[in-house]
């Protein structure tokens, strides 16, 4: 078997071993909060697309989600915004654990300054108050730091999708050329 052939395999088998548990239409009934809207999703094809415009929209959507204060209920969330925005399910929960209970302060954190900075900038702060100006703050950070971080995936994305699409046609290359070494040279003037 050519070694390219064997990279594929093992590219293949790292990334299953990546997104196993993650929800897929075979085991959505798993997940407790969203096992009761199992049917609905399974009817929703763009959930489990791999396609451009379903796994940007899951990018930023679900970047953008990661950073809202809205710990706990972000995967509930994600469920129905990647169900009624047409976004890649998969993708869009994957994205919920960049804050988890370890990151989770350093993430609000860092968003409530970008938000303060944001806010200032239009001079909106210390209007209503310490809470509610820090909790718009989280909103307005949560959606800035989100945007960012979907446009870097983003072209991670992209140049992961072009070197999957130059794996590919460079393996169907040598397959194409392995197949005519292997095919029987038929002389013409054979004695049939």
């Amino acid at each position: 078997m050519p070694h390219d052939l064997h990279e594929w395999r093992r590219r293949r088998r790292r990334i299953r071993r990546l997104l196993k548990p993650l929800p897929r239409r075979a085991n959505l009934r798993r997940y407790p909060l969203i096992r009761r809207f199992a049917d609905m999703a399974a009817r929703a094809p763009w959930l489990w697309s791999f396609q451009y415009g379903p796994v940007v929209r899951a990018l930023y959507l679900g970047a953008i989600l990661a950073f809202m204060p809205t710990y706990g209920v972000q995967v509930f969330i994600a469920f129905f915004v990647a169900l009624f925005l047409r976004a890649n399910l998969t993708l869009i929960i994957a994205l919920q654990f960049i804050t988890n209970p370890l990151t989770l302060a350093p993430a609000y954190y860092l968003t409530d300054r970008v938000g303060m900075a944001v806010l200032q900038l239009f001079g909106i702060t210390g209007v209503h108050g310490f809470l509610l100006t820090h909790t718009r703050a989280l909103f307005v950070g949560g959606v800035v730091v989100g945007l960012l971080v979907g446009g870097l995936l983003h072209i991670i994305w992209i140049g992961l999708a072009w070197e999957a699409s130059w794996f590919r046609a460079r393996l169907a290359r040598k397959r194409a050329v392995s197949s005519q070494h292997d095919s029987p040279c038929v002389d013409e003037e054979s004695p049939h």
